[in-house]
Order: C-alpha cells, then structure tokens, then sequence
C-alpha cells in the first residue's frame, strides 16, 4: 500500500533532486502552488492525469511508489473501478502495480482470484475494453492453470447480461457499445465451443473459496445456473449478478 503521505514525500524528494521550486512544479502540472504545497503536506492527492504527469517528468515508473508491503486483492480493485466497473469503490491511497495497467492481466488475475466482486465486475471491463482484448491470449494463459474454463463462464455471462440489458431499451450511446460487445464476445464464445466445452462428468472448477467440503460442493452445484453447468464452474454467482454489475457501472458511460 502506498499511502498519501509516502506519495507527497517521494514527490518533494524527486522535486528538490531535480532543484524544482514549488512553483516550478506546479506550473509544469498546471495546478497552483497553494494546491501542490498541500498535496506534499500530506493533505491532499494529485488527480490520476497529474500523477501521470509526473512519472513522465520524472521519467519514473509506478513501483517507484511503492513499498514492501501489499494488498492484491485492493490492487486489482482499484485496477477495476478505473477500467470502468464504477460499483467497487477505489482507494485513493492505494497505487496499482505496473502491470495492472494492461487490462489482460486485469482479467487474467480476476479470473483467477475467485472473487465474486470483483469477478462481476469483469463483466463491464469486457464490455468496455472489448477491442484492446485478446481473449484467446488469456485464455491461453488460464489453461496453464487449469483454469481456462473461467474465461468462457465469463464470456457467457456477459453476454446473457448484455442481451438482458438490451430488452431494457437502454440509451442509444449504450446500445452502441453493448452491440459491439455483443458481436466480439459472440464470435470469442464461438469459435471451438464444442471442443472447449467439458464433459458432464468432469471434476467442476471450484470458484467460491466457501465452498470447502463436498456436501457444499453438491449444494451449489444443484443451484447452480445453467451457464454455470454447462462449463462446470462450482459457484453460486447467478446470471443476474453480471446484470447488476453491468447495470451499475455503465450507467454513467
């Protein structure tokens, strides 16, 4: 975790390596120097542009931020909240790693945290940054796992979301998006279906970390969806969870 006042320390220190006066600074992030005499007491935070404004002044990465101690799980939150999923609420004083910023990775590590929070909300991710996807890389990455059914159930999801959402006569800028998202993701899902697809007798991808003994197990798979049967995913996310998340994050796009 990087706190706001690691933040304004390490900002001071680069400013004065660098022989920068306060005012020096601020002109070249375009805020006052009142504002950034604040934001290096400790009592306020640069806007995401500005922060980015000074990795590329300083010509520094993110981990130059950051400390010896982590938190993943709150990483990949904020990750999400900025790449469009407005239900899960950022922490201002948390700095995702480097590699977040790709959102492959994004989805690979969602998928891959058996959140259920955080997996809905790859649900407007997908939707949103459908064309900087390549859905068959990540794929292919979860197979080394074993874990590549995961992309599919999501896929799946997504798109009974997406159809779910269009019987709503949404905006027409929202239809514009969840039509070519429909179009991607159909032809994703597509593509081998058949020879992804696992067969009803096979051991089910256990998603939820509460399930922790056989009879759960048989609970949730009994209640499961039938998306969640046909790729044999043991959850007890239901469609109507990535209704929500999409609802809830594409209300202001």
């Amino acid at each position: 975790m990087v706190s706001r006042q690691k933040i304004a320390e390490k900002v001071r220190a680069l400013r004065k390596a660098r022989g920068w006066t306060q005012a020096e600074l601020s002109a070249r992030l375009k805020l006052s120097q009142a504002r950034l005499s604040e934001i290096e007491s400790g009592s306020g935070s640069f806007t995401a542009e500005q922060f980015l404004e000074i990795l590329k002044l300083f010509n520094i990465g993110v981990d130059h931020f950051a400390t010896e101690k982590r938190e993943p799980a709150a990483e990949l939150q904020n990750t999400l909240a900025r790449l469009g999923a407005n239900q899960l609420q950022e922490r201002e004083d948390l700095l995702p790693r480097k590699e977040l910023e790709d959102v492959a990775t994004a989805l690979y590590e969602g998928l891959v945290s058996g959140t259920p929070r955080i997996i809905t909300a790859l649900a407007p991710v997908l939707v949103l940054h459908v064309d900087e996807l390549n859905l068959n890389s990540v794929r292919a990455k979860l197979a080394l796992v074993g874990l590549q059914r995961r992309l599919d159930w999501l896929i799946d999801n997504t798109l009974h979301a997406i159809q779910e959402e269009l019987r709503r006569s949404p905006p027409r800028t929202r239809v514009q998006r969840y039509r070519r998202a429909e179009l991607v993701l159909e032809a994703a899902l597509d593509f081998s279906t058949e020879q992804r697809l696992p067969s009803p007798d096979s051991a089910p991808d256990i998603l939820d970390a509460h399930i922790r003994t056989k009879a759960t197990l048989q609970e949730v798979l009994a209640s499961s969806s039938a998306i969640s049967r046909r790729w044999r995913i043991a959850t007890a996310l239901q469609p109507q969870d990535f209704i929500h998340a999409l609802r809830a994050s594409l209300v202001s796009h």
